[in-house]
């Protein structure tokens, strides 16, 4: 698969290395990115983590403003400007920078959370207030949208 998929709450050790889940090492190998890119997510007290898809994303997005504006000068400080290449030993652990966890809030657990290109890695505590919205988001957009379909039904067997 070429997809971050699950998600992996992993400890930190005792050196401040974290392991990243063996799927995650295995699509980041099959990319071809030689280690892990990571950023402060822009509205979000988490990292955004990946390889080559995820740069490729936030080149397509940097690349959408005229050159030298300023949406594309900032765009490029806080994605580029923020980030940092990890490298991973033969264990396939990172050490996260204590600019990093700060943004995060990681202290000694992280969860690493597959959303398909690209992933998250999230201190535990506020992943699950995050999932808990998301959810609740998620309902209530499933609600509205059947019912504009069953409104849809109506109105076309009516025709």
């Amino acid at each position: 698969m070429d997809r971050f998929v699950s998600h992996y709450l992993l400890r930190l050790d005792a050196k401040g290395r974290i392991s990243v889940p063996a799927p995650f090492r295995a699509v980041l190998a099959r990319d071809g990115f030689d280690g892990l890119y990571c950023c402060p997510a822009l509205d979000r007290p988490a990292l955004e983590a990946g390889g080559n898809a995820l740069l490729a994303e936030i080149e397509q997005l940097v690349s959408g403003y005229p050159p030298f504006s300023e949406e594309r000068e900032q765009l490029a400080t806080a994605l580029y400007g923020t980030s940092e290449t990890l490298k991973m030993d033969s264990e396939g652990r990172v050490t996260l920078t204590d600019t990093l966890k700060d943004h995060a809030g990681i202290m000694d657990a992280a969860a690493f959370i597959g959303l398909g290109h690209k992933f998250q890695i999230w201190a535990p505590d506020r992943f699950g207030a995050q999932l808990s919205e998301a959810t609740g988001k998620l309902r209530a957009l499933k609600k509205r949208l059947s019912d504009q379909g069953a409104a849809v039904n109506v109105r076309g067997a009516r025709e």
